[in-house]
């Protein structure tokens, strides 16, 4: 995602403790809105957000439903990747297409992935079914060998890290997934 690297790229980020950022301006989420409301942008602006991996994805559903009030359907999500670059090495952002559950195609029959807070850290269903994180992909296979669509929605307790629901993310799309995240109090 190069693209977020340039001067007027819209980027947001969520601190771990929930603070958000438009660029270098610290804004309250209220600023925020009224800053891409009254701010003109490109027709193909993206809205790219990057959050710390232990905030709380409530905090990154705020930014994603002022995004959505401000034509942004299709956010990026920026992520650090587990690679090795020697020192001094320019990398440009990595990031993750999703898609927000208002935007689901109708008549799309989604295959539902569910994050839920536990003991243990976060849990995981598909439709209803307990599964491993080991099991995520595979399991997201077998659904679409089975001719489900290539379609998750995916559903996020707000208590949870944010790096749990990256990692939902991966999963899905590692499986060949189109990744929607449901709108929240869903």
């Amino acid at each position: 995602m190069p693209e977020a690297d340039y001067s007027d790229a819209w980027v947001v980020t969520v601190a771990a403790d929930g603070s958000l950022f438009f660029g270098a301006d610290p804004m309250t989420p209220e600023e925020l809105a009224d800053w891409m409301k009254t701010h003109p942008r490109n027709r193909d602006a993206r809205l790219y957000i990057k959050a710390d991996a232990r905030t709380r994805f409530g905090s990154v559903e705020k930014v994603l439903e002022i995004g959505r009030g401000t034509g942004f359907n299709t956010p990026v999500l920026l992520t650090m990747q587990a690679e090795h670059n020697p020192p001094g090495t320019m990398v440009s952002p990595k990031g993750e297409d999703v898609s927000l559950g208002s935007a689901l195609p109708s008549g799309t029959i989604a295959t539902v992935v569910q994050l839920l807070p536990s003991e243990q850290g976060p849990s995981l269903m598909i439709n209803n079914d307990q599964t491993a994180w080991s099991d995520l992909e595979g399991t997201l296979r077998q659904h679409f060998e089975k001719g489900d669509e290539k379609v998750a929605l995916l559903r996020a307790d707000a208590s949870l890290p944010f790096a749990a629901v990256v990692h939902a993310i991966d999963g899905c799309r590692a499986a060949g997934a189109r990744v929607y995240l449901a709108e929240s109090g869903i």
